[in-house]
């Protein structure tokens, strides 16, 4: 079990209408004053069994929140993956540390040397850079190395687990461009005080943004027009759940990496993009004793599933075996939504530049 995901009080087994009320919630929930009307009406249910429906899936476990999902980018936060490498008999020791740093968001045990992938963000005001932080954290766990892997380019983003089937393993459409990220101005003060409402789980009730604008002292017209602004400068890339995917019975989570040739990273990235079972593809930098420049996720319902999708990828690049890796998740540290603007960041820097013990998570 994860180290952050408390027992879910019931178990469930989604039938047919919560697996479409579960595609529905994840490609987005309206700004609207009574948005689970619009989701009953895509899903031919009542809004009351839409309310009842989400409450059992969320008692399971499935639906993680419901949320704003952000960019961090976008917000001026520095961000990256980092791919760090411990012994067998201090890599949970070594996690507790980690996690005990408010940036990170996502921690994996992964089947390889780096046998630690996590992300890392810090914020616009940080006293302390990704290199500095990463130093820090190396040094109190006893990493035998950590590598920096921030995205160089995004083609794809887009974590929406297919719960009906009806799309196969190697389904794909049609080619995008990579996504926009921001519009190069940060967020306002009145963003802020917006990003902090709208980063809280939804309010399982009819009208749950007037609950949130109530609570919070603003007009909920404010606040839902304030949500569409940041959805259109894409500070928002979406208001929509996020599952636990094993939970939701995706028990493979494939991370493919691929060596590729700098004049064609983008060529094959772009392709990539199109497969639906890839929820994200980003081009990261390489390194001596790491040759992947392409990485691809890949999650599935079984490991077989996972690999029908990565020969397809690798046959639709003409790449070989030797020419990828396939790093499975085989256990999940941590796994939240990063809180923006939250007072642990200066209180976990006061600590790290104190030289005082680091919180554990």
């Amino acid at each position: 079990m994860s180290t952050t995901e408390a027992t879910p009080r019931v178990r469930h087994k989604p039938d047919e209408v919560d697996q479409r009320l579960l595609n529905e919630l994840q490609a987005g929930i309206a700004m609207d004053h009574r948005p689970f009307l619009d989701i009953a009406e895509r899903v031919g249910i009542g809004e009351d069994e839409v309310l009842g429906r989400m409450a059992v899936l969320k008692d399971a476990g499935i639906i993680r929140q419901v949320s704003a999902i952000f960019d961090t980018r976008a917000l001026g936060y520095e961000s990256t993956l980092v791919a760090a490498a411990y012994p067998d008999d201090t890599l949970f020791d070594a996690a507790k540390v980690i996690n005990g740093h408010p940036g990170v968001s996502h921690n994996y045990r992964r089947t390889h040397h780096f046998n630690m992938w996590f992300t890392l963000a810090v914020e616009p005001d940080a006293r302390m850079s990704i290199e500095d932080t990463l130093e820090v954290l190396a040094r109190e766990t006893g990493a035998i190395s950590m590598r920096i892997l921030p995205t160089l380019m995004l083609y794809k983003i887009n974590v929406q687990l297919d719960m009906t089937g009806e799309r196969g393993t190697t389904a794909r459409a049609e080619p995008m461009a990579p996504p926009q990220r921001g519009d190069g101005n940060p967020p306002s003060d009145e963003d802020r005080e917006a990003i902090l409402i709208l980063q809280e789980d939804l309010p399982l009730v009819p009208e749950p943004f007037a609950a949130w604008a109530q609570a919070a002292g603003w007009d909920t017209d404010r606040l839902l027009a304030k949500g569409r602004e940041m959805q259109k400068r894409t500070l928002m890339r979406r208001f929509a759940a996020v599952l636990n995917h094993r939970k939701a019975g995706f028990g493979a989570n494939g991370m493919a990496v691929w060596k590729v040739q700098p004049d064609d990273v983008d060529d094959f990235g772009s392709r990539m993009a199109t497969f639906s079972s890839v929820s994200h593809c980003y081009r990261r930098p390489v390194y001596d004793d790491w040759p992947y420049s392409l990485f691809t996720m890949v999650h599935a319902r079984s490991k077989d599933a996972c690999e029908e999708t990565i020969a397809a990828l690798a046959a639709e690049g003409g790449l070989g075996p030797d020419d990828y890796a396939v790093l499975y998740s085989t256990f999940e540290f941590k796994k939240v939504r990063l809180r923006y603007y939250s007072p642990e960041y200066r209180a976990w820097e006061d600590l790290a530049l104190a030289g005082s013990p680091l919180p554990v998570g």
